[in-house]
């Protein structure tokens, strides 16, 4: 069966998607699998004795269970329910940065890191008198590990970068950030937000000290993510949101704590969330990350050839480096927000703008620019269509 067809937005036949970076679209099996739990299974996990609360704490954990295996995570305690990858990371810089992160440390960012990894960590930074460092990149886009070397210390607590970039695809050493930050004493954090739905990340052969993802960039509904940490270092930390299902006792003037991973889920959990990313796995491991980056390379490269023979167009796709489906681009002469506005209108979808990086992009020295992502369900039609739109764009501005 044609793997378009398993994705029911696509009956439209005029859409044209090249936005998964931004957010993948949602197979059948996913959506169904949300109004199953409607149907079926509501009930508020925890809190009750009665069936529709046993089924519905039963799939919670059955889909922790899920993500433990998916990362090789150790233990199911160690993956902690959050709603997205920003709420994971702002999670981790309450709990664990401004605990342990003191006047004098330091933290490591990735240049080309997504603003949700780079603004929480600024604000701890600024209340714990920190100083905040990052590691720039070689000419092909990926980290300068040199440059990473020599700014690194025993003063270095945290190391966060993005495992992929967002804007240019890149993919980036985790094994080799990891350990050159364990070698110093530092902990790390992966963005696995645009890595994921590309290749498989195993937490304990990679050491990876903590790891963040969001469920709707790998065929999963939104507002669902995951914290990964190792179970030493959660314990360790204090709760992030206080409330229902967190507490172990409460008193008129004091509380104690649930054990991890309930200690950082307070409040009515999105259990439909945890079953559709479940159900997303799944349904990822099905397809298998071989076909996966096989269609997906296909595609970029067919692109990369037609936008280049244009002869109007500019991309900043760098050669000799591992990369996923992410093109960035600029028509020469236009604004990335009105080509992307025209390409509506041929019904191709592509991110414009800066991205949420504007720390790379100036690093870069692109104000902005439009980028088509692809997925398991594009096909060489969006790439022409894609190409028809920027013909329109030359001729509309006279180029």
């Amino acid at each position: 069966m044609e793997i378009k067809k398993e994705f029911p937005i696509f009956d439209d036949e005029n859409l044209h998607y090249l936005d998964t970076a931004a957010t993948s679209q949602k197979p059948q099996v996913v959506l169904d699998s949300i109004e199953r739990y409607y149907k079926n299974y509501n009930g508020n996990p925890g809190r009750g004795s009665y069936k529709l609360v046993m089924d519905s704490t039963r799939i919670f954990e059955d889909s922790r269970k899920t993500v433990q295996r998916f990362l090789n995570a150790k233990e199911k305690e160690e993956i902690i329910f959050t709603k997205s990858t920003t709420e994971s990371i702002n999670l981790l810089a309450y709990s664990f940065g401004l605990e342990f992160i003191n006047e004098g440390d330091e933290i490591i960012l990735g240049i080309t890191n997504h603003h949700a990894n780079i603004v929480p960590w600024q604000m701890v930074a600024k209340k714990k008198k920190a100083k905040i460092k990052y590691i720039y990149l070689h000419e092909n886009g990926q980290f300068d590990l040199d440059d990473f070397k020599y700014k690194i210390s025993r003063r270095t607590k945290l190391v966060a970068f993005s495992a992929v970039s967002n804007v240019t695809g890149v993919v980036h050493p985790i094994d080799e950030v990891v350990e050159i930050a364990h070698n110093n004493g530092a902990y790390v954090l992966v963005d696995a937000a645009q890595a994921l739905l590309h290749f498989p990340i195993d937490v304990l052969k990679s050491n990876i000290d903590f790891l963040a993802f969001s469920g709707h960039k790998l065929f999963a509904p939104m507002g669902i993510g995951i914290l990964y940490g190792k179970r030493q270092l959660l314990e360790k930390m204090p709760p992030f949101l206080f409330g229902g299902d967190m507490i172990e006792f409460v008193t008129e003037q004091n509380s104690t704590f649930a054990p991890i991973p309930n200690k950082f889920e307070g409040g009515t959990q999105n259990v439909e969330g945890a079953y559709g990313l479940s159900e997303a796995i799944n349904y990822l491991n099905g397809i298998g990350y071989d076909q996966i980056n096989k269609i997906e390379h296909d595609l970029e490269m067919k692109a990369l050839f037609e936008l280049r023979n244009l002869g109007f167009v500019t991309t900043y796709h760098t050669e000799n480096v591992e990369r996923v489906g992410v093109i960035a681009f600029n028509v020469n002469g236009v604004h990335s927000h009105d080509v992307a506005f025209i390409l509506d209108y041929y019904g191709v979808g592509v991110r414009s703008g800066h991205h949420c990086a504007q720390p790379l992009m100036n690093y870069l020295e692109i104000p902005s620019c439009c980028r088509a992502s692809f997925g398991v369900y594009n096909d060489a039609g969006d790439v022409e269509k894609l190409i028809e739109g920027l013909r329109k764009v030359k001729e509309v501005f006279k180029l």
